[in-house]
């Protein structure tokens, strides 16, 4: 239920659909906006189609893929395992993997879900002549022989998508099910995220949008998957405005978890002091709780904000590749109208 014009400026209304105007056509690929002040959705708007040869119109019922939005679902996963004693954020990589290199006997649980255990990024050994799109499996068979990490574990930050990778496979190892299984059965399905789905090849995602990029000259095209887009851990969750609403309610009331007490025990510090990274956000805590993630693909580009002492979130889908500029504006109108704090850009340039 959106709030009444009275209570939300109805100025920052106009002002918030003249700026998704200005990015996005009616019909061509576009993007969703979700403003949610003192728990409250106080605005809400989907302009643009999920695809262009169906000219079927986006909405906030509309899947977005998530990309790297995606870890804090797998970092909730790693959350609830710790809490029901099923394993500890100290525990070393090779408890999972045995076969893993001498490394991983240095390498933690902790240090994965805070990007802190510079392990080697599998988009960097990926093999020339790959046909078939990598799996999570298939990233842990790229990196388990190298017995070598980019700094000491534990004593730098590196945004690192193999680490999620191996999250979900100790999901899987830990609980005894598939990473999507345990998601639906453990957080999709208490919250009442009904349309929400992670990648499985071969399964259709209903109501999902697809994804586009643009050439050089700036046209349309379609774009929806590539060779690292099956992988789930690090960036394959699907979700729309709607579902998201619901799991940022249920962080708000701490429904699965006291995520701001998991945020204080497993964290890493940020590069030049710009906050902190800790289970699948990126924080700050100077004036009050600030939490932060982006997520990019080759046809996707999202933004997610968190002010929980205010009750603040903000969401914003895109089913268009490097399309988080068009963002800027809107964050920059928020900021300025009060909702929003810190300058996120830096945050959204560490995910690179």
């Amino acid at each position: 239920m959106i709030v009444p014009l009275s209570m939300f400026s109805q100025t920052l209304q106009q002002d918030l659909d003249a700026l998704l105007a200005a990015a996005f056509k009616p019909d061509q690929p576009g993007g969703a906006l979700l403003v949610v002040e003192g728990g409250r959705v106080v605005y809400e708007k989907a302009v643009g189609v999920v695809n262009l040869e169906l000219d079927e119109k986006l909405t906030p019922q509309t899947n977005f893929r998530m990309a790297s939005v995606s870890k804090q679902f797998t970092a909730m996963a790693i959350l609830l395992l710790e809490k029901e004693g099923k394993l500890s954020f100290d525990d070393p990589l090779t408890r999972f993997f045995p076969d893993f290199a001498p490394v991983g006997a240095r390498i933690t649980v902790g240090q994965l879900l805070t990007h802190s255990s510079g392990i080697r990024a599998y988009e960097s050994v990926m093999p020339d002549d790959l046909q078939e799109q990598l799996s999570d499996a298939g990233v842990l068979a790229l990196i388990k022989g190298i017995d070598n990490t980019y700094f000491e574990p534990g004593t730098a930050f590196r945004y690192s998508n193999s680490a999620y990778c191996l999250l979900a496979l100790i999901v899987e190892r830990t609980s005894g099910q598939s990473f999507p299984a345990y998601l639906r059965k453990r957080i999709f399905r208490p919250l009442g995220m009904k349309d929400t789905r992670v990648y499985e090849a071969g399964k259709r995602i209903k109501n999902r949008a697809y994804g586009y990029a643009r050439d050089e000259s700036g046209q349309l095209y379609f774009s929806d998957q590539s060779l690292t887009s099956a992988t789930k851990g690090d960036g394959g969750v699907y979700t729309s405005l709607e579902d998201y609403l619901k799991w940022h309610l249920a962080l708000q009331t701490n429904r699965l978890i006291d995520l701001e007490e998991a945020l204080d025990k497993v964290n890493a510090p940020l590069p030049g002091n710009n906050g902190r990274y800790g289970a699948g956000w990126f924080f700050k805590k100077e004036d009050g709780l600030e939490m932060f993630h982006s997520g990019s693909t080759c046809g996707f580009s999202n933004m997610v904000i968190r002010i929980p002492e205010k009750g603040v979130m903000v969401a914003f889908f895109s089913n268009i590749a490097g399309n988080h500029e068009a963002f800027y504006p809107i964050f920059d109108r928020l900021r300025k109208a009060g909702i929003l704090r810190s300058d996120i850009r830096a945050w959204h340039e560490a995910t690179d």
